[in-house]
């Protein structure tokens, strides 16, 4: 599966946004060949708001970009600050408890050089997806990685922000292991879901 992530910095009206995304671009996003789910998500204190849009392959992720580009412009309008869009291959994926608003989502970036991507990704699968699933609280993760450039973004849902905030303290051990292995971490983003829709 492929996914599209948009971030709106120094956003001013966070919840107009998510109720454009839902009353307005929901409808659109239905109407696409391949869409899959989208989540809206928000740290409010930081001014970020996330919509990270789920797709079958890559095509229809790129055939849906005409048809959402408008949404994307008057989004801007709505939310105001910057916006990136960035798209990735969503290389692992796993759902205990299916993410709703509400839930909290701890976002890491992290990068690596592309040639270690695959091994990197094979290592993620194999040891530490079930030491994640296995902390208290746990709904779901995803792992998206940028092949050409080796950035990723891993995002997981917990049930409250007590449980991601438990998780979160013990990361130091996890990411000493994954620094052996020549990831680098990035920022991390401390967020509630404001909205999830999955097919």
């Amino acid at each position: 599966m492929y996914t599209r992530l948009l971030t709106f910095k120094r956003a001013t009206d966070i919840d107009g946004g998510v109720t454009y995304l839902r009353d307005e671009v929901q409808p659109v996003l239905n109407a696409q060949h391949g869409y899959r789910g989208v989540t809206a998500s928000a740290d409010r204190a930081g001014a970020v708001l996330g919509i990270l849009s789920l797709w079958d392959s890559e095509s229809d992720r790129a055939a849906s970009d005409s048809a959402l580009g408008k949404a994307r412009q008057e989004a801007v309008k709505i939310v105001g600050g910057d916006l990136t869009v960035e798209n990735f291959d969503l290389v692992a994926e796993e759902i205990t408890k299916p993410p709703m608003a509400g839930c909290a989502l701890m976002v890491t970036r992290t990068s690596m050089d592309p040639a270690s991507v695959d091994d990197n990704i094979a290592f993620f699968k194999s040891e530490v997806v079930d030491q994640i699933k296995a902390e208290p609280g746990f709904c779901a993760l995803r792992n998206m990685i940028d092949r050409k450039t080796g950035r990723g973004v891993v995002g997981t849902v917990w049930e409250n922000r007590e449980a991601m905030e438990a998780f979160a303290a013990k990361s130091s051990e996890r990411r000493a292991v994954a620094v052996s292995r020549g990831i680098s971490f990035d920022e991390t983003s401390y967020r509630e879901l404001l909205f999830a829709e999955m097919k």
